[in-house]
């Protein structure tokens, strides 16, 4: 009893701990500029700091001739412009110890610095017209990194997956676009990239750690007051992709494992069921060999993989767009496995939408909110949430706000979204390796329904 009483007190402390600092955390300061473009920051105090541009520009706002031009431009980032070569710039960025960085998805394209806080103004200048000078090495650098990405199975099959998911709309085509698309990309198509989409209320300058907001709107203003706030023409109108519930499969039965997502259409960042979408996700988890754990492990179906020895690895995921989503399951299976583990996926996803429990949502809602808290540790975590959050929601949602969103869900709430978005849906799927031992489409599309016993 006195033990029980030690680690109540002691869990007691912890969640004080918690609340504590979530009350701690710093306003998130927004100013919006004359051209619509958003300046965001979070000032801790720090001696280092995040500042980066997030665009709400990536592959899905591409056609299929240009397919590749968002990702091409991430990389004529840091290449030099007219006034300073590609030396200069570097030694610059080296010499204050700074670190650069870039990456684009399929919404959104982000460029961010990492530096000491003094150094900031010099973080901050990127002119994107300018930085259009090095595209034929660029070129060869991104058909070396496409061979690197198709060795990255775990990739192929996400791309696989939104290619039958989302096939033949712009969530469907790959980020960084196909070889033929690599080699005929020019100036011309880069610019005129720039020129539809990098406009000031498509633009958010995102900063955390140790910043001064007034600072950082006198920058957003000099390096990019003059960005267009309009469009010249009409707008170019948002993509719709419609889900399809459909397949893949590339078999290869010379590869020693199959690697495959299964998954359902979800929602976007937005919308209400993004919360108990994102505790489902908890609860179902993930797990590889490498854990151990057997039966103590929390998720039922890592006790599963575990104790029948079912895969090497799985990892649910919910990807979420503006108006759309994936939840799923990734797997990585021996080919003698794969039926048993999609038959126990599908046995958990009919346990959400039928019989969970109150203890393992209330295990699964503490999961996620230790989870957020964790990942907002450190300048560029929070820099990032802070971007993404403002091109998503055109505001830093309040860590207590989010709190009390999944607070709120209950094992009712769990099994009304999961009904909602799990029960009785075409799943897309997508398989590649040695996979004769996958079901065939309809047997797992039973599986969304009825269960084999």
């Amino acid at each position: 009893t006195t033990c029980s009483v030690i680690f109540g007190s002691r869990r007691l402390l912890a969640t004080q701990a918690a609340n504590q600092v979530v009350l701690n955390v710093p306003e998130t300061k927004v100013t919006t500029l004359e051209n619509g473009l958003r300046v965001a920051s979070e000032d801790s105090g720090l001696s280092t700091c995040t500042v980066g541009l997030w665009i709400d520009a990536g592959s899905r706002y591409e056609n299929e001739r240009n397919n590749g031009t968002a990702h091409f431009l991430e990389h004529m980032a840091f290449k030099g412009t007219r006034k300073r070569s590609q030396l200069d710039l570097e030694l610059e960025i080296e010499n204050m110890g700074a670190h650069l960085n870039a990456y684009t998805s399929r919404e959104q394209t982000v460029y961010y610095a990492k530096a000491f806080s003094k150094d900031l103004p010099r973080g901050t200048t990127l002119n994107y017209l300018e930085m259009l000078s090095e595209i034929e090495r660029e070129r060869g650098v991104i058909l070396r990194e496409m061979q690197e990405v198709e060795t990255n199975l775990q990739e192929v099959v996400f791309d696989y997956l939104h290619a039958t998911a989302y096939q033949a709309t712009a969530l469907g085509r790959t980020i960084l676009g196909p070889t033929q698309n690599i080699k005929s990309i020019n100036r011309g198509d880069l610019v005129e990239y720039i020129t539809t989409h990098y406009k000031g209320p498509r633009i958010v300058l995102a900063a955390a750690g140790g910043v001064s907001h007034s600072e950082l709107i006198d920058l957003a203003k000099y390096h990019f007051g003059n960005l267009p706030a309009k469009y010249k023409g009409e707008a170019p109108s948002f993509p719709l992709c419609n889900f399809t519930g459909s397949e893949i499969r590339v078999r290869d039965d010379k590869m020693p494992l199959a690697h495959i997502a299964v998954a359902v259409e979800a929602v976007g960042w937005s919308h209400p069921d993004t919360i108990p979408l994102m505790v489902a996700n908890t609860l179902i988890g993930n797990w590889d060999r490498s854990f151990g754990g057997g039966v103590n492990l929390s998720s039922k179906l890592a006790q599963m993989a575990c104790q029948g020895n079912l895969c090497h690895s799985f990892q649910s995921f919910n990807t979420c767009y503006t108006d759309t989503g994936l939840w799923g399951l990734y797997m990585v299976c021996e080919p003698g496995t794969i039926n048993e583990m999609m038959h126990f996926t599908q046995l958990e996803w009919m346990s959400l939408c039928t019989s969970v429990t109150e203890g393992e949502v209330a295990r699964a809602k503490n999961l996620l909110k230790t989870n957020m808290l964790l990942h907002l540790d450190g300048s560029t975590p929070i820099c990032e949430d802070i971007g993404r959050q403002m091109l998503c929601y055109s505001r830093r949602i309040p860590l207590h706000e989010l709190e009390a969103r999944i607070d709120a869900i209950d094992a009712k709430t769990i099994k009304d979204v999961c009904t909602k978005y799990i029960y009785d849906k075409s799943p897309a799927i997508a398989a590649v390796g040695p996979i004769e031992q996958l079901p065939d489409y309809n047997r797992i599309r039973s599986g969304m329904y009825w269960m084999r016993t």
